[in-house]
């Protein structure tokens, strides 16, 4: 869930393209990655579905001077300002993107095309209206940063106490190697993004592999219902502080700009 959400895609490279730091064909290529094709639905003054490149300029031409992202889970709207209803869907889809400066959000639906063995990703945005408020449970850099190294060392040391796969060398190397495979030619956010941005973003996904490593690879020496427990006690707010510290690290282009105001 952590590595990087399409969310994330579309507000890192939207917010340069906004800037216009990046050109349009640059912006939409990054956004789409390994999918086949995005398009935006429910756009004002669209009647269907128009592709990245004019929904993009369309949300300029409305007064949207950045865009930011929502991870959401149970319990927890992360990023989220309402109403009910664009909560929902951005609940189900666990993303969403918010514009700043227009009262409008944009939800995924990926769909799977093909048959079996030759299947491609294509997406669909759906534009919302969303209330304009401040974002819920957002952190700053400064306390995102410092929260992922503490949820961080006390997670390790819970983690390598109960024995869990994902706490020694072996999944370190197994995440180094998934990492480099994932990035390569691959940029973590897009221009005009701060330095520590970066940095807080490269932790959160680092944290969010540990957290998928320990998951998939069963309960390690955790054997007795209580140490699963403690396993699932010591990774739950990880978990949570990570989406947290994803969230500040791509929201934190509007918030720099804003600051530049």
């Amino acid at each position: 869930m952590l590595s990087e959400p399409r969310s994330g895609r579309l507000a890192s490279w939207g917010n340069a393209l906004i800037a216009g730091l990046v050109s349009p064909d640059d912006a939409v290529l990054a956004i789409v990655g390994e999918d086949t094709v995005h398009r935006v639905e429910g756009l004002p003054g669209e009647s269907g579905p128009v592709g990245l490149t004019l929904a993009l300029g369309r949300l300029r031409a409305l007064g949207v001077t950045g865009l930011r992202v929502a991870l959401p889970a149970a319990g927890h709207p992360l990023g989220l300002s309402g109403p009910p209803e664009f909560n929902k869907r951005a609940l189900e889809a666990e993303e969403a993107v918010v514009c700043h400066g227009g009262a409008l959000g944009l939800v995924p639906e990926v769909y799977s095309v093909g048959p079996a063995g030759d299947e491609h990703v294509e997406v669909v945005w759906h534009c919302l209206e969303v209330r304009e408020a401040p974002p819920a449970d957002v952190p700053s850099l400064g306390e995102a940063e410092r929260e992922l190294a503490e949820a961080l060392r006390e997670a390790t040391a819970v983690l390598a106490r109960l024995d869990v796969a994902a706490s020694g060398p072996v999944a370190e190397a197994a995440i180094d190697a998934y990492r480099a495979r994932a990035e390569r030619g691959r940029e973590v956010l897009a221009p005009g993004y701060p330095p520590r941005a970066v940095r807080v973003l490269e932790l959160a996904q680092r944290i969010g592999l540990l957290i998928s490593v320990a998951h998939e690879n069963g309960h390690g020496g955790a054997v007795s219902a209580s140490e699963m427990a403690s396993r699932t006690a010591a990774l739950r707010p990880v978990e949570r502080t990570a989406r947290r510290a994803q969230v500040a690290a791509y929201n934190a282009f509007v918030e720099e700009r804003e600051r530049g105001r």
